[in-house]
């Protein structure tokens, strides 16, 4: 992307390692186009390339060459079979994704951009409104699979947790007090790499400070300021979470801003805090700080709702991403593949070009 934080999240997982190969192609079987067949599925050339293109497209950094080039396409290629058999999966278990499910979902990507300015995306990732609807197909349906096959079947149960914080209750003793943060951030250049749902930046300093104002404003009438951050905040790494930073440790807040901030109380929020270049003095931007919660140095107790939520959190993902990877082997097992993209990088057949 790059997109905002949402749609260079979505083609991330869908254009490396949420996806199934383009169809309709033709190519003799095993032929120079075919780099990969999967339970009589070809892969082809064309396909792994297009996603080539994608994941090096607008980087700053300079593209692959040599070994770097071909250990990419191997990966990318990697993806697309293991994307094809979960598809070939969800064939069997009657869970391809629907032209309505499809739809919803690209007209919630779709939805912070005018038409225009999503298609320029689009450009700029080198595919087609067509691939990446289909693409979406793909991920959705892959995302369905796993769902029914290991989401929905992980359980944490309460023991789960009590065992977890009492073999690592060292962790949850804090040594110093945390702040819960949220930001809505607005600076005085644009970047063309942002892209906030009102697409509203400023274009120097004189117009950031209107526009901090007027956040400011709104937020002392009542505005919520987690949708503020959404629609209006600068921060490509936030804005989408409301602008939440998570838990900041106090030894960190040893700015003027940051003294600013300890005096807050949960809920209150700061005035614009102007953020400057150290060595030049020149400000760049500005911030309104919020305040969402603060923990007190200690430890953490496990009648904390907040620590039973954050263990079961991580007791999920643990889980899931354990019984992901065996899944995926067992579905390899399973299937017929052939990687003539690989024996050719084995053969040393000039598979770099």
């Amino acid at each position: 992307m790059k997109f905002n934080q949402i749609v260079h999240g979505l083609l991330a997982a869908i254009l490396v390692s949420g996806i199934a190969g383009l169809a309709g192609c033709n190519s003799n079987h095993a032929g120079s186009n075919v780099v990969a067949v999967v339970d009589g599925h070809k892969i082809y050339r064309s396909e792994m390339d297009k996603y080539y293109d994608n994941q090096t497209a607008g980087s700053d950094q300079q593209a692959p060459v040599g070994e770097q080039a071909t250990s990419l396409r191997l990966n990318i290629l990697r993806d697309l079979i293991d994307n094809q058999i979960l598809m070939h999966r969800a064939e069997k278990l009657g869970l391809l994704a629907t032209d309505e499910e499809v739809d919803r979902k690209l007209n919630e990507v779709k939805a912070p951009y005018s038409n225009e300015q999503f298609e320029e995306k689009l450009k700029e990732k080198k595919i087609t409104l067509d691939d990446f609807k289909q693409d979406l197909r793909r991920s959705l349906t892959v995302d369905k699979v796993l769902n029914k096959e290991i989401t929905s079947k992980i359980n944490v149960t309460d023991n789960d947790i009590k065992n977890y914080y009492d073999t690592h209750r060292a962790e949850f003793n804090l040594i110093e007090p945390q702040y819960h943060l949220a930001r809505i951030l607005v600076t005085t250049t644009p970047n063309p790499q942002v892209r906030n749902m009102k697409n509203d930046k400023a274009q120097n300093e004189s117009d950031a400070q209107k526009k901090v104002q007027m956040l400011e404003n709104r937020l002392d009438s009542g505005d919520d300021f987690g949708s503020l951050a959404m629609n209006y905040s600068e921060d490509p790494d936030t804005a989408n979470n409301g602008g939440d930073l998570g838990f900041v440790p106090e030894s960190s807040l040893n700015s003027e801003a940051g003294e600013m901030v300890k005096k807050l109380k949960p809920g209150q929020y700061s005035t614009p805090i102007p953020m400057m270049n150290p060595g030049t003095r020149q400000v760049f931007g500005f911030q309104i700080v919020k305040l969402i919660a603060r923990e007190p140095a200690g430890q953490r107790e496990f009648s904390n709702p907040q620590v039973q939520q954050a263990i079961r959190a991580e007791l999920r993902d643990r889980r899931e991403q354990l019984l992901k990877a065996a899944y995926y082997e067992v579905l390899r097992d399973q299937a017929k593949v052939e990687n003539y993209f690989a024996q050719q990088v084995l053969d040393g057949d000039g598979a770099a070009k």
